[in-house]
Order: C-alpha cells, then structure tokens, then sequence
C-alpha cells in the first residue's frame, strides 16, 4: 500500500492527494504532525533519499533555526535525524512511500508514472 506523508494545511500535499485519487492510487495518508514521526520511518526515508533532498530548506522551521543550526543539520545527519524528529516540517513534503521508492515531492507529472492498481 502507497502511503503519502504530509501535513494537511499544506498545498502540495493536498495536490498530491487530489492527483492519487484523480488517478485511482489506492494511498494512505499520514499527517506528519498529527500521526508523529518515528526514529525507525526516518531512517527509512534517510535509506531511500539523501538527507539535502530531505531537508526542506524553504520551511518556516527552517529559517527559524539560526545559522549554526543550520549548518549542524546540513553536515550531520545525526543532527538532522534529532531536528527533524522533533519537528517533522523540517521534512520536504509530499513523501510518497511506494514500498519500493520513495516519490520526494509533488511531481510534475502528478504522478503519472504510478500505476493505479499497484499496491
């Protein structure tokens, strides 16, 4: 089963849901900050992607961290881990987890490529 990560005031993310179901992509969605982030998915997310196309630099949690922090979470992804665990919108979102690759991300294509019956 698909599983799309997000944040349910966040744009992207409610076009990536209305992408799936215009498509007929059987999903389920989690609220990153409602449903919480775990140390065993992160780590998930970290084997499926590299940490800078995780990180999402362009948040308002992000440009509240000062510089030092910022700079910590960029070179130490221990760091990063702790940071984003406990402020999961520090996350590039949508995350769609396919079970075999992780979709970073609203793709231009809307996600086209997915097939509809794939679980």
């Amino acid at each position: 089963m698909n599983t799309l990560y997000g944040i349910n005031n966040c744009d992207s993310c409610r076009k990536a849901r209305k992408a799936l179901d215009a498509q007929g992509i059987d999903y389920r969605y989690h609220d990153l900050r409602d449903d919480g982030l775990d140390r065993e998915r992160l780590t998930r997310f970290l084997a499926m992607a590299d940490l800078a196309t995780l990180l999402n630099t362009r948040s308002t949690t992000w440009r509240g961290l000062d510089a030092a922090e910022q700079q910590a979470a960029r070179s130490d992804a221990e760091h990063a881990s702790a940071l984003i665990l406990a402020q999961p919108t520090l996350l590039k979102r949508p995350l769609l987890d396919t079970g075999e690759r992780l979709l970073v991300g609203l793709p231009r294509d809307g996600y086209a490529g997915l097939n509809a019956s794939a679980p």
